[in-house]
C-alpha cells in the first residue's frame, strides 16, 4: 500500500501535466501557421511588384522602340536640320509648321475597349427611350403611333437654295484664289515693283472675297429667309471656304517668293488637283500632299453615315422632348428671376447633351467620314479634352482642326510680326477672332443678335484661360471645368430658346439699328 500510492500519484501527475501542456502546444502551432501565412503574403506581394515592374519595363521598351522607328521614318520622309542649342528649340518650334502623320481618331481607339463602348451603347439606349416616349405621348394625346419629324423638316427647308449657293461659293473658291496666285506668281520675280504687285493683287482679291464669300452668303440667308439648319449650312461653309482659301495663299505665297526660278524656267506652282483635294479633306492647313491610307473601308463609311443620321435624330428628340416643352409660350409661366434661374438649371441637361452630340457628330463622325472617303490618314481632329484640368488645355484639345488654323495663322503670325513679343496680346486677339466668328455663325443661323456666346467666350473664357491654366493638374479642376461647361451650356440653351420664342411672338416694330441689336426677350411681355 505504501508503494502503490506514490506510483498512482505519479501517473496522475503525468497525465495532468500532459493535459496542461496540450493547449500551449496547439497555440504555438497556430502561431507558427499565422507567421507562415504572413510571410507567404509578403512574398506574394513582392512577386507581384516584381512582375508589374517587369511588365512595365517591357511595355516601355516596346513603346520606345515604336516611337524611335516612327521618328526615323518621319525624318526620312521629311528631313530637317538638326539643332544643338537648346535655347533655339522654342523658336524653331514656332517656325515649324503643322506636321501631318498617320494616326487614328481617339474615340476609334477607345471604342476598342469594351468598357468605353458600353458608354456608347448607353447613349443609343437613351435614343431608343426618346423614341418610345415620343410614341407613347403621341398615342396618349392623339391616339396614333406615328413619329412626325415636322421640326426636322422645317429646320432643313429650302435645300435647293442652299445647294445652288454652295455650288457658287465652291467654284469661286476653287478657281479665283488659285488662278490669282498663279497670275501673281508668274509676274512676281520679273515685275519692277514686287511690293506694288503684291499689294495690288491682294487688295483686288480681298475685295472680290468680300463680295462673293462675305456679302453673298449673308444676302442668300436673309433674302430667302432660310430656316435655321439651312442657314447654318451656308454660313459654316462660308467660314470654311474663307479659312481654306486663306491657308492656301498663306502657305504657297512665301514659297513662291523665296524660290526664284532660273532664267527660262517658270515658277513652280502647287498643282490644281492638290488644291481641289484640300478643299474637301478634313483640315484647314494646306499641304501639297498628306499621308494617305492604302484603301477605303466601306464598312466604316456606312457605319459612320448611320451614326451621323442617328445624331441628327438624337438632336431632334432632345429639342422636342426637353427644350420645346420648357420654353414654349403655352407653359404660361410669368417671367421673373425665379423662372429664369429654374430655366437655366433645367436647360443644363439638354445643353450638355447637345454639346456632346455636336462634338461626336461633327468632330468625330463627319470629319472621319470625309477622311475615310479621301483616304486622309491624319485623324487627330480632337484630343482627350474631357480629361482637361485647365481651360487652356480644353481650348487646345476640343477642336484641333480650328485650333491649328488659329495658332499658325493668328497667334504665331502675330508673334512673328511683333518679333515674339506681346504673347498675351496675341492670345487675346485669337480669343476675340474666335468669339466673333462663333457669334457671327449663331447670329446668322438663328436670325437674331444675342451675344451670349461672345460674352461667355471672350469674357469668361479669357478669364478662365488665365486663371485655370496648365499649372492646374489636380482632378478637382477637371470637376470645376465640367461644372463650368454644364452651367455655360445651360445658360446658352435657356437664353437662345427664350429669344427664339420672343422673336416669333413679339415681332419688331421698326428696322432701326438698336431694334436689331437689342434682344427681344428683354422687352417682350408675353407669358412663357
Amino acid at each position: 500500500m505504501t508503494t502503490e500510492a506514490p506510483n498512482g500519484l505519479w501517473h496522475r501527475n503525468i497525465k495532468a501535466s500532459q493535459s496542461d501542456e496540450l493547449p500551449s502546444h496547439v497555440g504555438s502551432h497556430n502561431n507558427v501557421q499565422e507567421d507562415d501565412l504572413r510571410q507567404w503574403e509578403k512574398h506574394a506581394q513582392k512577386v507581384k511588384v516584381k512582375v508589374l515592374e517587369q511588365v512595365h519595363d517591357q511595355l516601355n521598351d516596346i513603346l520606345d522602340k515604336a516611337l524611335t522607328e516612327s521618328l526615323q521614318l518621319f525624318t526620312h520622309i521629311q528631313p530637317k536640320e538638326k539643332t544643338t542649342k537648346k535655347s533655339s528649340s522654342r523658336s524653331q518650334k514656332m517656325d515649324d509648321g503643322k506636321v501631318f502623320m498617320e494616326r487614328a481618331s481617339l474615340l476609334d481607339e477607345l471604342f476598342e475597349i469594351s468598357h468605353i463602348r458600353t458608354i456608347y451603347h448607353m447613349f443609343i439606349a437613351v435614343l431608343l427611350i426618346f423614341c418610345l416616349s415620343t410614341l407613347a405621348v403621341d398615342y396618349i394625346d392623339q391616339g396614333r403611333l406615328v413619329l412626325e419629324f415636322d421640326l426636322l423638316f422645317f429646320a432643313f427647308g429650302k435645300l435647293g437654295t442652299v445647294t445652288w449657293a454652295w455650288v457658287l461659293m465652291f467654284f469661286y473658291t476653287l478657281l479665283v484664289p488659285y488662278y490669282t496666285l498663279v497670275f501673281w506668281g508668274s509676274l512676281y520675280h520679273s515685275f519692277p515693283s514686287k511690293l506694288g504687285l503684291s499689294l495690288g493683287t491682294g487688295l483686288i482679291l480681298s475685295a472680290i472675297q468680300t463680295f462673293v464669300l462675305g456679302l453673298f452668303p449673308i444676302y442668300v440667308v436673309v433674302d430667302n429667309q432660310l430656316p435655321p439648319a439651312s442657314r447654318f449650312i451656308v454660313i459654316l461653309e462660308q467660314i470654311r471656304f474663307l479659312m481654306k482659301s486663306y491657308s492656301f495663299i498663306r502657305e504657297t505665297a512665301p514659297v513662291i517668293m523665296k524660290n526664284t526660278p532660273k532664267e527660262g524656267e517658270c515658277p513652280r506652282f502647287p498643282t490644281f488637283s492638290s488644291y481641289l483635294y484640300f478643299l474637301f479633306c478634313p483640315t484647314l492647313i494646306y499641304r501639297e500632299s498628306y499621308p494617305q491610307n492604302t484603301h477605303i473601308r466601306w464598312k466604316y463609311v456606312g457605319v459612320t453615315l448611320g451614326m451621323i443620321l442617328g445624331c441628327l435624330f438624337y438632336g431632334y428628340f432632345i429639342l422636342v422632348r426637353l427644350c420645346v416643352p420648357l420654353f414654349r409660350p403655352e407653359t404660361n409661366q410669368p417671367f421673373s428671376k425665379r423662372t429664369i434661374v429654374l430655366a437655366v438649371f433645367n436647360s443644363i441637361l439638354p445643353g450638355i447633351m447637345l454639346l456632346l452630340l455636336c462634338f461626336f457628330a461633327f468632330l468625330h463622325c463627319w470629319l472621319n467620314l470625309f477622311g475615310e472617303l479621301l483616304r486622309f490618314a491624319d485623324r487627330m481632329f480632337y484630343k482627350d479634352w474631357w480629361n482637361s484640368t485647365s481651360f487652356a488645355n480644353y481650348y487646345r484639345t476640343w477642336n484641333v482642326v480650328v485650333h491649328d488654323w488659329l495658332y499658325y495663322y493668328g497667334y504665331r503670325d502675330f508673334l512673328w510680326l511683333s518679333k515674339r513679343k506681346f504673347r498675351t496680346a496675341a492670345m487675346l486677339s485669337v480669343f476675340i477672332v474666335s468669339a466673333v466668328a462663333h457669334e457671327y455663325a449663331l447670329a446668322m443661323g438663328f436670325g437674331f443678335f444675342y451675344p451670349v456666346m461672345f460674352c461667355l467666350f471672350a469674357v469668361f473664357g479669357v478669364v478662365f484661360n488665365f486663371t485655370m491654366n496648365d499649372k492646374r493638374q489636380s482632378p478637382v479642376f477637371n470637376v470645376i471645368m465640367w461644372a463650368c461647361l454644364f452651367l455655360g451650356q445651360g445658360v446658352q440653351v435657356c437664353l437662345y430658346c427664350q429669344e427664339w420664342y420672343a422673336q416669333i411672338h413679339c415681332p419688331r416694330k421698326e428696322n432701326s439699328f438698336w431694334e436689331l441689336v437689342t434682344p427681344r426677350s428683354w422687352s417682350c411681355s408675353y407669358q412663357r
